[in-house]
């Protein structure tokens, strides 16, 4: 069973996001040859979860937009 995936990790930055592993980024584990993939907090911003369809059961509100 896969581990449920974060919303809103502490430190995204830490760790790659490409699998189930969630490696550290020191000691990337897939062996692809690729860099660190980022959370799509990184890229998209905390409401990152309300827009599409990402297959998430999310149990916790939305987060406001930052004005």
């Amino acid at each position: 069973m896969a581990k449920k995936f974060p919303l809103h990790p502490a430190h995204p930055e830490r760790i790659c996001w490409g699998c189930d592993k969630y490696c550290p980024t020191d000691s990337l584990a897939c062996g692809n040859g690729s860099g660190r993939t980022l959370h799509p907090a990184e890229m998209l911003g905390d409401d990152w979860y309300t827009y599409g369809d990402w297959g998430l059961d999310v149990d916790t509100p939305p987060v406001p937009p930052k004005p």
